[in-house]
């Protein structure tokens, strides 16, 4: 037997103490109530009033869940819990004993006196231990003397009290606190644990100054506040870039997978986190609703958007996830992690391509899904500027399969995903992605009038960026800082939306939900709300800084020219797409523009039977006449691709 075995464990040692406890405060509060007169009892009363006293007090205390908590997170919850437990120790005692003995030899005080022993016996150690293992006692002397780089704090609440305290337990921590700035300034010159709140963050360069008469040099801002704008985010951004800086701040709560974190520590500010904006108000009961008890098939399932919708509609437990990606490892990365973060979920995986009409059949007819997300889709605006047959037949003819597919299996709704490059397109990608838009609109303006018994709603969602998407800017960027430079803008008057992966797939689900219910809105495109535009530059300076490096000085940034098929600036509307809003302010509807399913089906068979002869010029005519507003690029990029 191993010595391990033979050591009692913790929990174990603990009922030892008390047990112990609630022997030893017998005795105590009689001796306290009756002093010498205690040597007047008989033996056999205190021996057998200490037995009884201690038998009741221990099944109590397991009875109450004493033993759930942790010695070293003591807190005032365990108070309770002693309370409640004591008490019923008490009150359980006395009429037992009464039975036993008549209690005749019992003080008429000793069971309030016992109460507050007990209590005093019980919960003493616990916080003696808390404070010993937080160290408390030395965090005041040692706060001035701790080595470690020095910081201030910006946020005077919660989170920064609950850094202070982590940083003093920890007997060797990198960080050495400075002081906190109140970006409220509503608790400058009052204390956390004994860090002075210095002043607020517009006001950091003459908190320097003062500190540096004392020696100290902080050298990282860390944002202990998840509520922070994005706006305050860049300025302290710019105020630690001025005086010599890092911007740092602390994980979400929700960024802790499992468990209670050991360690608290600090990680830089993503771009993410000064893109951001208010978070949309989401109706989470409607979005269940949409979801669960349904089949599901998801196609580009493996993709940026396809995989975090695959994450978000697995938790909302439908009957069953199909996800079919035409890219055997994105398939199976998706599948994996669904499997383990949804184990019970029914689920099945295709690997299927949208442009291959029989295989995609045989995904509905196996599967017979109620709700279809069409995520699948070429996006990457040059490389289909240079293969427009193959983007037409994903984009187009695969958009058309999925479409046609759903309502001849009667699903209930199916969401094609769209793109803002669809509006005023001067790309490829951009005018097949306002071809598939069409076809849907033209589709679910035909269901809305057919005299059917049921009606397969067809809803489009039209959104811009999406950050650290594959092959968007934030991913290159980062692989460029990584090798020193130099960044890479093809303009610097060029600008973009951008939101979240997280959420834009909470946003396609809200305008899904709300598209099945409103029935009456045939044909109208869900416009997600993508706040202002960001320059690509600004974007690419934010994110040098946020590197700790200083732009044009550290890190280069050179200006490429525009790409083919790329323009300037993004739309989100187009000049006859009439809005109107929504029952969420994060939500836009854009009207139709009308267009009959029959005519627009026979130019699509033209546009296809072009891009499968890899006819360019004809694919180009073809497109423009489908689009309009679409103007075919004929740069010398394009005719050095070909």
């Amino acid at each position: 037997m191993t010595q391990s075995k033979l050591l009692p464990n913790r929990r174990q040692t603990i009922i030892a103490h008390d047990i112990f406890m609630a022997a030893i405060s017998f005795v105590l509060a009689l001796l306290l109530r009756m002093g010498d007169a205690i040597y007047t009892l008989p033996f056999d009363f205190i021996v057998q009033g200490t037995v009884l006293f201690t038998v009741i007090a221990a099944s109590a205390f397991w009875y109450m869940g004493l033993y759930r908590g942790i010695w070293r997170y003591a807190s005032t919850n365990d108070v309770i819990q002693i309370t409640k437990a004591v008490t019923v120790t008490v009150l359980v005692f006395l009429p037992v004993l009464f039975l036993w003995s008549r209690a005749e030899f019992l003080p008429r005080s000793f069971p309030v006196i016992n109460w507050f022993v007990l209590i005093a016996l019980l919960g003493g150690p616990r916080f003696v231990f808390r404070l010993f293992m937080d160290r408390s006692f030395e965090f005041t002397i040692e706060q001035t003397a701790k080595s470690g780089i020095p910081v201030l704090l910006v946020g005077a609440g919660d989170a920064a009290e609950t850094f202070i305290r982590e940083m003093s337990r920890q007997r060797s921590t990198a960080y050495r606190i400075a002081g906190i700035l109140d970006e409220k300034g509503r608790r400058v010159g009052r204390h956390i644990h004994d860090v002075p709140v210095l002043g607020t963050p517009d006001n950091l360069p003459a908190v320097l100054r003062r500190l540096a008469l004392r020696g100290v040099h902080p050298q990282r801002l860390i944002a202990t506040k998840q509520e922070l704008s994005p706006e305050l985010l860049r300025s302290l951004l710019d105020i630690a870039e001025a005086n010599g800086m890092t911007l740092s701040r602390l994980p979400r709560l929700t960024e802790f997978h499992s468990g209670a974190a050991e360690r608290l520590d600090v990680r830089p500010v993503d771009v993410e986190d000064l893109l951001g904006r208010p978070q949309a108000v989401l109706d989470r009961p409607a979005m269940e609703k949409l979801i669960s008890g349904k089949r599901v098939l998801i196609t580009g399932a493996g993709g940026t958007i396809g995989s975090e919708l695959t994450r978000q509609v697995a938790d909302l437990a439908p009957a069953q996830l199909i996800l079919a990606d035409n890219s055997e490892y994105n398939l199976y990365a998706i599948d994996l992690e669904i499997s383990h973060r949804n184990p019970d979920l029914v689920r099945a995986m295709r690997l299927a391509d949208v442009r291959d009409q029989p295989q995609i059949a045989g995904v509905f007819d196996a599967y017979h899904p109620e709700l279809v997300f069409h995520a699948a889709a070429l996006k990457h605006v040059p490389i289909v500027e240079s293969h427009p047959g193959e983007g037409v037949l994903t984009n187009v003819g695969g958009s058309r399969i999925v479409a046609d597919l759903c309502l001849a299996h009667a699903v209930d709704a199916m969401v094609l995903i769209s793109t803002d490059k669809a509006v005023n397109p001067t790309s490829v990608m951009g005018a097949t992605k306002r071809i598939a838009e069409s076809y849907c609109q033209a589709l679910d303006r035909q269901q809305a009038g057919a005299q059917t018994e049921h009606r397969c709603r067809f809803i489009t969602v039209r959104f811009g960026n999406v950050l650290g998407s594959t092959g968007s800017v934030v991913p290159l960027f980062e692989k460029q800082l990584a090798r020193g430079g130099p960044l890479t803008v093809t303009d610097p008057n060029i600008t973009r939306y951008f939101m979240t992966t997280r959420e834009a797939v909470e946003l396609v689900l809200q305008a899904s939900a709300m598209g099945v219910v409103d029935r009456e809105a045939a044909g109208n495109i869900f416009v997600l709300d993508m706040g202002d535009p960001v320059r690509i530059v600004d974007l690419a300076e934010q994110m040098i800084r946020l590197s700790g490096k200083r732009p044009y000085d550290d890190i280069e940034i050179e200006f490429t020219g525009l790409r083919p098929g790329e323009k300037l600036y993004e739309e989100l509307f187009h000049d006859t797409e009439a809005t109107q809003p929504t029952s969420n302010p994060a939500i836009r509807l854009a009207a139709p523009r009308t267009a009959d399913r029959d005519a627009l089906a026979r130019s699509i068979d033209e546009l296809i039977a072009a891009a499968r002869a890899t006819d360019e010029l004809r694919c180009r005519a073809a497109l423009q006449r489908l689009v309009p507003e679409y103007v075919a690029d004929t740069s010398p990029g394009i005719v050095a691709a070909k």
